[in-house]
Parts: C-alpha cells; sequence; structure tokens
C-alpha cells in the first residue's frame, strides 16, 4: 500500500510539473503571437503606405 502512495505521489508530482512547464510555454507563446502580431500590423500599414505613395506617382503620369 505505501509502494502505491509513493507511486501515486510520484505520479502527481509529474504531472505538476508538466502542468508548470506547459503553463510556462503558454504564455511565452502568447507574447510570442502578440509580438508576430503587432509586426504583421505594422508591415501592413508600411504596405498601405507605399501602395499610396505609388498611386500618387501613378497619378501624376502624363497619359
Amino acid at each position: 500500500m505505501e509502494a502505491e502512495f509513493a507511486s501515486l505521489e510520484a505520479k502527481v508530482a509529474q504531472f505538476v510539473s508538466l502542468c508548470e512547464r506547459l503553463r510556462g510555454e503558454n504564455v511565452e507563446l502568447r507574447q510570442q503571437l502578440a509580438a508576430a502580431q503587432q509586426e504583421s500590423h505594422r508591415l501592413n500599414d508600411r504596405i498601405d503606405s507605399a501602395r499610396a505613395r505609388l498611386e500618387q506617382l501613378i497619378a501624376r503620369l502624363p497619359d
């Protein structure tokens, strides 16, 4: 019986350790996702700006 409790305790400790590790990875992945989304928005803004400048230049070309 004591061996079963020890085995169960070890399994619970492993489970808790895994949960803590996965929680940490989840936080890190959420931060990476937020950074990637910000970068995507920044790049989309630059693309929109470049598109607007190109359209202005095209509009100024003689027909």
